[in-house]
């Protein structure tokens, strides 16, 4: 039976990881809180727009052109509106045509759906474009059999692209703020693995070292969660003019992803190497735990700038400071030891790109060794 103290820093970080699991949850349902309420009051505002206003008697297409074009996400919107808006008007015009001149059923529908995607496909390739044709084609032929409603409905379909339209280009501050917020979450991250790291290479603790290096290996979703919110912050600016102002700082904050997703690549090397030590009860020196707790230090900082929406450049000065101080460490012929080192002046190579300084410049800041081990 397998010793229950050596399985416990794997319980420990399971339970971890379920915690922030919920967390990140209820964080992505916050986050999406405002599309949420942006797509149903749109919905609503088509419906209304369409029924009352136009005087349609049941504006179907209307909210669904609506919600579909504005989505959960900020990317591409106004090409999911144009998109959205064609795709119905190709499946209700084809829908309509194909029912009214040979009635309604199965092979009908498949008929129907396969010259909806078709030209679809003919005019665009966009993914939405060919679904919505197909989809609208099936719910006309299907469900709403009335050739005389197609100018109605495809004037709906512009009714709820142009409400998704005006809707889209209204956009909290948050979504922008968000990039730097998801980068302090990625720092604080690489803070935590150093420090942990230290710890290992102090005591040689081959469970924690292991566990630490688990941790490590699962933090990709971290850099595609800052990928995607650098992705929406550049969507907001190209689609919502009254966010216009903002463009240098989000650019600037789409700069650092690189930077960042290399940051965090190089601290995983260390806690591999550092858990390969200890398993293999291979000696690192004791000074440079010091070392990764000082960096940690400098990366708490770092992420508290970018948390309070701020460039990191503050941390610059001691980041050299670190680099430059990096090249008297004392050396071994220890593998697993050589690599830490040389992992971590690239880490914070990396780090300084982040604070805002050109990574080649980074790359000069960080000293040659005196002589070899």
């Amino acid at each position: 039976m397998a010793d229950r103290s050596s399985t416990r820093p794997y319980v420990d970080l399971a339970i971890a990881r379920g915690r922030l699991s919920l967390r990140a949850r209820v964080a992505r349902l916050r986050s999406k809180s405002w599309q949420i309420g942006q797509c149903s009051a749109a919905a609503g505002v088509a419906w209304f727009v369409a029924a009352d206003v136009f005087g349609h008697s049941t504006p179907f297409f209307a909210p669904i052109a609506a919600v579909v074009s504005l989505g959960t996400s900020y990317g591409q919107r106004l090409r999911r509106v144009a998109e959205v808006t064609l795709g119905v008007a190709i499946g209700v015009f084809l829908g309509d045509l194909l029912t009214h001149a040979l009635g309604s059923g199965g092979w009908q529908i498949a008929l129907i759906v396969s010259l909806a995607m078709t030209s679809a496909l003919l005019l665009d390739a966009g993914a939405i474009f060919v679904t919505q044709a197909a989809v609208q084609a099936i719910v006309v032929s299907a469900l709403l059999p009335d050739p005389g409603q197609a100018f109605v409905r495809w004037t709906d379909a512009l009714i709820g692209g142009a409400v998704a339209l005006v809707a889209a280009t209204v956009v909290p501050r948050a979504p922008l703020r968000r990039p730097r917020e998801q980068a302090a979450v990625v720092v604080r991250k690489i803070s935590a693995l150093l420090r942990a790291s230290a710890a290992s290479i102090e005591d040689g603790d081959v469970d924690r070292a292991l566990a630490t290096l688990a941790d490590a290996r699962s933090t990709d979703a971290l850099i595609v969660e800052l990928r995607t919110a650098s992705d929406e912050g550049l969507s907001i600016l190209a689609s919502s003019p009254f966010r216009w102002r903002h463009k240098e700082g989000v650019r600037q904050m789409v700069e650092l992803v690189e930077p960042l997703d290399f940051a965090l690549r190089n601290t995983r090397v260390v806690a591999r190497r550092v858990a390969v030590a200890a398993y293999r009860h291979e000696p690192v020196p004791v000074g440079y735990a010091a070392f990764l707790r000082d960096l940690a230090d400098v990366t708490d900082a770092m992420a508290a700038e970018l948390r309070a929406d701020r460039m990191a450049d503050i941390t610059r000065e001691p980041l050299v400071a670190l680099g430059r101080a990096s090249s008297g460490l004392e050396r071994t012929s220890v593998l697993s030891a050589e690599v830490v080192l040389a992992s971590v002046r690239s880490l914070i190579a990396d780090l300084l790109a982040v604070s805002g300084m050109d990574p080649l410049a980074a790359t000069d800041q960080i000293p040659p060794f005196p002589d070899s081990p």
